[in-house]
């Protein structure tokens, strides 16, 4: 039944091939281009288009790999001058490259659904709910399968190295991830809470010194060899590599704020402006390349949101860390995955230039865990309905209004109803259902209102900003609430709360 859900899953992909594309769908033919009709040592130089690679190398050869396919499609989609170069074929292969390594995403699903239900009553059920709500994800299909990437690829990997640490196979969990941070960087965001779990509970488990030492060298050995897969080829132009990988110089937030504690801050920023009667400097968002300045507020360099994730996360890691090794293996895995979580949501917060696709980068973990436990059901279940509500912005043609609605309303509605069927219970507390609630006042604000009494043109920019300050405070009030629950509750398992629900 699991791959009949994955096979329905990918009939309803096929129905969004001829929907809007982004600008990523160019990007990615673009690499396409660079990688099959230039020689490696020219990928990270190329600047025809202004969508240069700055991705990993090993997804740079992922890249190269599909086009070897992509020829028989269209061949002059791989004309590195043939810009905006949109065929039926192109469009086609691009669609199909996605739908089809999502399969490394089911298998991801699969692995970690069964290393989680272990010894539950009802293995089979959890299997089938879970890979509903995780193959099923409304926000993959709006990122990757409308507006266009391959993140169901990327964390299809994440699962996996997920689900070999739960089985315990830390070193090919290692293995995995590496081969992940290699393939899109932005998941060092969560690679702290590998080294603490595996130095913990891999090399300090059983301790002698020789034993942690050779475990040492092995977990090394594996990153080391596989960085040096991904970067020896370009070792004449790692700086180069490097300086496309890291570009500091864009801005502190993306072009639309993703909903994290800088769109909070931005807002308090221009509000103060507008009341002291200053004018802004610069527009506060970043595209390709732009830096800001704050008018009222201290201005803020990479190094302060660096230092800020990084503190930030401490707790969460000295937490994990303070886990006792006998605790049972499933235990310790869902503690991993909070973790995961948790350092996810500190750096999509407190993170320089976040995209607000990388809230994926926390939902996903946290629908694993909700087929085990009622607490991060209830928590799934909410973060899922504002995450999904802020990619709407992704979205943005109005002949996909009533699409991201649906797929939105479709998606929580589903949730809700099988996650009642293993729990029972209700979710939220009034304060957060009133919250909720606002939803959908903001979406006709947004989509009849606004246009509605005139601030099409004075104020185009308005419900951009109401979108990333309603969905952030609902963002930093799931990592405040769910940090404290992490922290006080005992070996990290979180118990059923009993306060009043809606």
């Amino acid at each position: 039944m699991f791959w009949h859900i994955f096979l329905l899953v990918s009939g309803v992909k096929l129905l969004f091939i001829p929907a809007y594309r982004s600008t990523d769908f160019e990007v990615h033919r673009n690499w396409l281009a660079i990688t099959h009709s230039l020689p490696l040592s020219r990928w990270y130089y190329e600047k025809t288009s202004e969508w240069t690679l700055d991705y990993p190398p090993f997804f740079a050869y992922f890249e190269w790999l599909l086009s070897q396919v992509a020829k028989s499609f269209d061949p002059r989609m791989l004309d590195v001058k043939n810009l905006n170069y949109a065929s039926e074929q192109t469009i086609v292969f691009q669609r199909f490259s996605v739908i089809v390594t999502d399969v490394i995403y089911a298998l991801g699903v699969r692995r970690c659904l069964r290393a989680l239900s272990a010894g539950s009553v009802n293995p089979t059920r959890s299997l089938l709910i879970g890979g509903a709500l995780l193959l099923g994800n409304a926000g993959l299909l709006m990122v990757d399968h409308i507006h266009f990437q391959y993140n169901g690829f990327l964390f299809g990997v994440l699962l996996l190295s997920i689900g070999a640490l739960m089985e315990n196979r830390p070193l090919q969990s290692a293995l995995l991830f590496a081969v992940l941070l290699n393939l899109k960087h932005i998941f060092m965001y969560v690679a702290p809470v590998y080294v603490v779990y595996l130095l913990r509970f891999y090399c300090l488990r059983d301790f002698t010194v020789g034993r942690a030492a050779v475990k040492l060298i092995k977990l090394a050995t594996i990153v080391l060899g596989v960085c040096l897969l991904s970067f020896g080829p370009f070792y004449e132009h790692i700086p180069q590599v490097l300086s496309r990988l890291f570009p500091f110089k864009r801005g502190l937030t993306h072009a639309y704020w993703a909903p994290n504690f800088w769109a909070l801050y931005n807002t308090a920023d221009k509000a103060l402006a507008v009341a002291l009667g200053k004018v802004t400097k610069a527009s506060s968002t970043g595209g390709l390349v732009q830096t800001f300045d704050h008018t009222v507020l201290p201005s803020i360099t990479p190094g302060v949101t660096f230092a800020l994730t990084g503190l930030a996360m401490v707790p969460v890691l000295l937490k994990l860390c303070t886990l006792k090794p006998t605790t049972s293996s499933v235990s310790l895995g869902r503690s991993f995955v909070r973790a995961i979580v948790l350092c996810g949501c500190t750096s999509f917060l407190f993170g320089w230039h976040v995209h607000e696709k990388a809230i994926l980068t926390v939902l996903i973990p946290l629908s694993l865990l909700a087929i085990a436990n009622q607490h991060d059901a209830r928590w799934a279940v909410f973060l899922g309905i504002v995450a999904h509500y802020s990619l709407f912005p992704l979205l943005f043609k109005p002949e996909l209004t009533l699409v991201k609605i649906c797929l939105h309303a479709l998606y929580t509605a589903v949730s809700v109803l099988l996650l009642k069927l293993i729990h029972r219970a209700t979710f939220f507390r009034t304060v957060e259902f009133l919250y909720l609630a606002g939803f959908p006042v903001l979406c006709v604000y947004e989509n009849i209102v606004h246009d509605a009494i005139g601030l099409r043109e004075r104020l185009p920019f308005l419900p951009l900003l109401l979108t990333s300050v309603y969905c952030a405070v609902g963002v930093l009030y799931f990592w405040v609430s769910y940090q404290v629950s992490f922290l006080t509750t005992n070996e990290g398992e979180m118990s059923t709360e009993k306060k009043k629900t809606k």
